[in-house]
Protein backbone atom coordinates (compact mmCIF):
# COMPACT_ATOMS: atom_id res chain seq x y z
CA UNK A 1 0.00 0.00 0.00
CA UNK A 2 1.88 3.14 -1.10
CA UNK A 3 0.02 6.64 -0.55
CA UNK A 4 1.51 10.06 -1.20
CA UNK A 5 3.50 11.29 1.56
CA UNK A 6 0.53 14.18 2.58
CA UNK A 7 -1.80 11.92 2.64
CA UNK A 8 -3.58 11.59 6.11
CA UNK A 9 -6.54 10.03 7.24
CA UNK A 10 -8.60 13.05 8.00
CA UNK A 11 -8.13 13.46 4.56
CA UNK A 12 -9.31 10.35 3.14
CA UNK A 13 -11.98 10.66 5.42
CA UNK A 14 -13.16 13.74 3.85
CA UNK A 15 -12.89 12.86 0.45
CA UNK A 16 -14.89 9.81 1.39
CA UNK A 17 -17.90 12.39 2.44
CA UNK A 18 -17.42 14.52 -0.28
CA UNK A 19 -17.97 11.79 -2.61
CA UNK A 20 -21.01 10.33 -1.01
CA UNK A 21 -22.41 14.06 -0.28
CA UNK A 22 -21.77 15.72 -3.49
CA UNK A 23 -24.02 14.49 -6.70
CA UNK A 24 -21.94 17.16 -8.30
CA UNK A 25 -18.86 15.70 -8.41
CA UNK A 26 -18.04 14.66 -11.79
CA UNK A 27 -18.31 11.12 -11.74
CA UNK A 28 -21.48 8.50 -11.71
CA UNK A 29 -22.99 7.35 -8.74
CA UNK A 30 -21.05 3.97 -9.31
CA UNK A 31 -17.63 5.54 -9.55
CA UNK A 32 -18.45 7.73 -6.68
CA UNK A 33 -19.28 4.67 -4.38
CA UNK A 34 -16.12 2.72 -5.42
CA UNK A 35 -13.72 6.10 -5.21
CA UNK A 36 -15.29 6.22 -1.46
CA UNK A 37 -14.72 2.74 -0.81
CA UNK A 38 -11.48 3.23 -1.93
CA UNK A 39 -10.91 5.94 -0.06
CA UNK A 40 -12.27 4.55 3.37
CA UNK A 41 -10.13 1.53 2.40
CA UNK A 42 -6.99 4.07 2.23
CA UNK A 43 -7.53 5.58 5.80
CA UNK A 44 -8.48 2.11 7.11
CA UNK A 45 -5.26 1.05 6.15
CA UNK A 46 -2.85 3.98 7.25
CA UNK A 47 -4.52 3.42 10.49
CA UNK A 48 -3.37 0.20 10.92
CA UNK A 49 -0.11 0.44 9.65
CA UNK A 50 0.19 3.36 12.25
CA UNK A 51 -1.31 1.40 14.86
CA UNK A 52 1.04 -1.86 14.21
CA UNK A 53 4.33 0.13 13.22
CA UNK A 54 4.12 1.84 17.20
CA UNK A 55 4.01 -1.24 18.56
CA UNK A 56 6.36 -3.61 16.06
CA UNK A 57 8.48 -1.61 13.60
CA UNK A 58 9.45 -2.85 9.98
CA UNK A 59 6.10 -4.29 9.12
CA UNK A 60 5.92 -2.07 6.21
CA UNK A 61 6.50 -4.42 3.67
CA UNK A 62 4.31 -7.29 4.71
CA UNK A 63 0.82 -7.58 2.87
CA UNK A 64 -2.09 -5.57 4.19
CA UNK A 65 -3.52 -9.53 4.76
CA UNK A 66 -0.85 -10.65 6.95
CA UNK A 67 -1.17 -6.75 8.84
CA UNK A 68 -4.43 -7.94 9.83
CA UNK A 69 -3.60 -11.43 10.50
CA UNK A 70 -1.11 -9.86 12.85
CA UNK A 71 -3.63 -6.81 14.35
CA UNK A 72 -5.11 -9.33 16.89
CA UNK A 73 -1.90 -9.85 18.72
CA UNK A 74 -1.60 -6.03 19.64
CA UNK A 75 -5.43 -5.06 20.10
CA UNK A 76 -8.49 -5.85 21.29
CA UNK A 77 -9.89 -9.02 19.69
CA UNK A 78 -12.92 -7.50 18.55
CA UNK A 79 -11.30 -4.18 17.34
CA UNK A 80 -9.04 -6.52 14.77
CA UNK A 81 -11.91 -8.59 14.18
CA UNK A 82 -14.31 -5.10 13.10
CA UNK A 83 -11.34 -3.67 11.01
CA UNK A 84 -10.84 -6.86 9.22
CA UNK A 85 -14.28 -7.27 8.60
CA UNK A 86 -14.97 -3.83 7.42
CA UNK A 87 -11.32 -4.10 5.40
CA UNK A 88 -12.65 -7.37 3.15
CA UNK A 89 -16.25 -5.45 2.21
CA UNK A 90 -14.20 -2.39 1.20
CA UNK A 91 -11.42 -4.59 -0.69
CA UNK A 92 -15.38 -6.53 -2.54
CA UNK A 93 -16.65 -2.76 -3.13
CA UNK A 94 -13.42 -1.36 -4.62
CA UNK A 95 -13.14 -3.60 -7.31
CA UNK A 96 -15.12 -3.72 -10.77
CA UNK A 97 -16.30 -6.66 -11.87
CA UNK A 98 -18.92 -6.99 -14.69
CA UNK A 99 -21.31 -9.43 -13.30
CA UNK A 100 -21.85 -7.69 -10.15
CA UNK A 101 -23.61 -4.34 -9.48
CA UNK A 102 -21.14 -2.36 -7.09
CA UNK A 103 -21.50 -1.15 -3.87
CA UNK A 104 -24.56 1.39 -3.09
CA UNK A 105 -25.00 4.52 -1.14
CA UNK A 106 -26.24 3.21 2.40
CA UNK A 107 -23.34 -0.01 2.15
CA UNK A 108 -20.65 2.73 1.81
CA UNK A 109 -22.39 5.25 4.31
CA UNK A 110 -22.20 2.04 6.77
CA UNK A 111 -18.49 1.12 6.01
CA UNK A 112 -17.83 5.18 6.04
CA UNK A 113 -19.28 4.97 10.28
CA UNK A 114 -17.28 1.56 11.08
CA UNK A 115 -14.13 3.18 9.54
CA UNK A 116 -14.34 6.59 11.77
CA UNK A 117 -15.25 4.87 15.10
CA UNK A 118 -12.45 1.94 14.00
CA UNK A 119 -9.64 5.12 12.88
CA UNK A 120 -10.51 6.11 16.40
CA UNK A 121 -10.03 3.37 18.04
CA UNK A 122 -7.04 2.05 16.66
CA UNK A 123 -5.25 5.60 16.96
CA UNK A 124 -6.33 5.66 21.07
Amino acid sequence: MTTAPGTSVEELLLTADLLLSDPNVGATAAGRHRGASLALRTALEIAVDRTLDATVPGLAGITTRAKMLCLRCYIAATTARRTNAVWSHLCLGCHYHQYEIGPNRDQVRAWRAEVGELVQELTR
